[in-house]
């Protein structure tokens, strides 16, 4: 019985000191893992030649894979299995977000992984030029932005966005306020068309309105005349005396015979006008068609709004280009005539001298 008892005392005993053996090498073997997910994950780790921000663009849909290879192609990590391994011990698979970022070399995966989840996008500095129709602005998103650019000339039409920017016309063609803007890359086309609005009605104001109705004016004629204005002007201090031109004419029942609705109208503009471009049929061909066109032909500045509102005091009805940026004005014809063959002889001198 003592001999039993024994045996069984020091099976005991060798059973505790396993338990307690597996024990410690369980706390090195987690204390290890804590190391490891630490290093790999929360740590720093060095990028090389790297001093600028790296910029990535993660698309709308893209896997926890293609993003993760998306990052090490671009540098901002050091390994895929890593990163992937990161975001799945906090279950952020399905909470990344697309978008443009811009990485700090040097960021551990929790960090890159912290910055997508919470959808720190960086911003894209987007310039729209005064004169640039919807057409010429969708394209340039397209390039800066990736935004459909057929979803956003749609767009212009959608009875909604109209209804909520307030704007009494069928399109928003003339209310897409040129300036610089910051956008974040993958922003929606209509989120963009919203900016664009509220910046118009923002700079066009309720004052700007009120002369306008006083002078007989609503808001869609002087949006309407100031791209007129805007596509003709190329000194600021023209631009009045070339919205004088077109009010006189409107005045006196004359065509406008204005090259900017033409260029609208053509599939292939802006470039330069041909006699049978003047003779196609459309409400925008002021060549044809008496008054303002049905609406505006691009998107105006507010100079031009201004302009179209408060026109300079002139008994000119024509004006044609010098070939230096300006006008020349006319208010008879024949000054007129005289006026464009002195341009049409500048344009073929110019021509020669290229030649040679």
């Amino acid at each position: 019985m003592g001999g039993e008892r024994s045996r069984i005392l020091i099976m005991e005993k060798a059973k505790k000191k396993i338990v307690n053996v597996l024990f410690i090498v369980a706390v090195i073997i987690i204390l290890a893992g804590g190391f490891y997910l630490a290093e790999k994950s929360i740590l720093p780790h060095e990028i090389t030649n790297a001093e600028n921000p790296v910029t990535v663009r993660v698309n709308s849909g893209s896997s926890l894979g293609e993003i993760a290879k998306l990052l090490d192609e671009k540098g901002v990590i050091r390994n895929v299995h890593d990163f992937v391994l990161t975001v799945k011990i906090f279950r952020a698979a399905n909470k990344l977000k697309a978008g443009q970022y811009d990485f700090q070399p040097g960021l551990s995966n929790y960090k890159v992984m912290k910055k997508l989840i919470e959808g720190s996008v960086s911003d894209e500095k987007i310039v729209i030029p005064e004169g640039y129709t919807s057409k010429q602005i969708a394209s340039l998103l397209q390039k800066q932005l990736d935004i459909d650019s057929t979803e956003f000339v749609s767009l212009l039409q959608d009875e909604k966005l109209l209804q909520e920017s307030g704007i009494e016309s069928n399109s928003l063609e003339g209310y897409l306020y040129p300036d610089t803007y910051h956008l974040n890359w993958g922003i929606s086309a209509r989120s963009v068309i919203k900016r664009l609005v509220r910046e118009f009605n923002r700079n066009f104001t309720d004052s700007l309105k009120s002369v306008a109705r006083q002078k007989g004016w609503d808001v869609h004629q002087i949006v309407t005349l100031a791209s007129i204005i805007e596509g003709e002007a190329i000194l600021d201090d023209e631009r009045r005396t070339i919205s004088s031109v077109y009010h006189n004419r409107l005045v006196k029942g004359m065509l406008l015979q204005a090259d900017p609705t033409i260029q609208f109208i053509i599939p292939d503009g802006p470039r330069r006008l041909l006699n049978r471009d003047l003779r196609l049929d459309s409400p925008y061909n002021t060549y044809m068609y008496a008054g303002l066109p049905p609406g505006p032909v691009n998107n105006p500045g507010i100079k031009s709004i201004i302009a179209a509102i408060d026109p300079a005091d002139t008994p000119y009805l024509y004006f044609v280009a010098r070939g230096d940026g300006g006008h020349t004005f006319s208010r008879t014809l024949n000054q007129h005539l005289r006026a464009k063959r002195d341009f049409d002889r500048h344009r073929r001198e110019v021509y020669v001298k290229k030649r040679k």
